[in-house]
């Protein structure tokens, strides 16, 4: 337990634990504003909200809460079900029997390839490319998965097609844009890592530093070079992979 001599917010996250673990505030039960907390848990009140933001941040990355995009801040309750993920990955957005799965997603043009994914394009290190980065969250706001995906300017440029988030095939799996300008996709590898969560990535899923995941590495390829190439971090305390294979 963090001494009186702690820094704020490590009080206020051991204030926060002792809260839940009393039954002050249940599994899955969304949490009060920030502002609440700080004035009526923890007796705070100017700068409380920074305070207690860092608080849940930290209790965050442990597991005992869970951040649901455009909803709030839960006590995690134990997973009751895990949502299967059909491989290789090719779309972002799915209707399940709870609901629709949603994407938050943002390209930047114009982003120089990192020696890791100019390896795998194929590419001069440096080479301008598209960057996408996607969330995947199921109906309640869980994160599924979180995507950053490259594709070179060679491949797209000045074409309809450029941006994944943007034209006439916006949010489109990679084989059925690159069919609209006249490329096939002729394989797609994937090679798949089991990991424990670092920080950034915890961060990205909503889970726990050290919580296991699995990391994909997948590859669209073209006859003569690579079109695409994305990490694709699977949390998997509620995702899995399923793959069928015909024969």
């Amino acid at each position: 337990m963090p001494s009186q001599s702690a820094a704020p917010y490590l009080q206020a996250a051991d204030a926060i634990r002792e809260h839940i673990a009393s039954g002050g505030w249940l599994p899955g039960q969304r949490l009060p504003s920030r502002r609440l907390v700080a004035r009526e848990l923890l007796g705070l009140a100017e700068g409380g909200e920074n305070i207690v933001r860092r608080a849940q941040g930290l209790l965050i990355e442990e597991g005992v809460l869970e951040a649901r995009a455009g909803s709030g801040t839960y006590v995690r309750a134990p997973e009751t079900s895990r949502a299967s993920i059909t491989g290789p990955v090719a779309a972002w957005a799915r209707v399940t029997p709870g609901g629709t799965w949603t994407a938050d997603a943002d390209s930047a043009p114009s982003t120089p390839a990192p020696d890791d994914i100019a390896d795998r394009l194929g590419i001069a290190v440096d080479a301008e490319c598209v960057r996408t980065d996607y969330t995947v969250h199921d109906p309640g706001g869980r994160a599924l998965m979180a995507v950053t995906s490259w594709e070179p300017h060679t491949v797209t440029a000045g074409t309809p097609v450029m941006l994944p988030t943007g034209g006439p095939l916006a949010g489109q799996p990679v084989t059925a844009r690159m069919a609209r300008i006249g490329l096939t996709v002729t394989h797609i590898t994937e090679t798949i890592t089991p990991i424990a969560l670092n920080h950034a990535q915890a961060r990205r899923v909503h889970g726990r530093v050290g919580a296991p995941a699995l990391l994909l590495a997948r590859t669209h390829h073209l006859a003569d070079r690579a079109a695409e190439t994305a990490d694709i971090l699977v949390p998997g305390a509620h995702s899995q992979l399923i793959y069928r294979h015909n024969l």
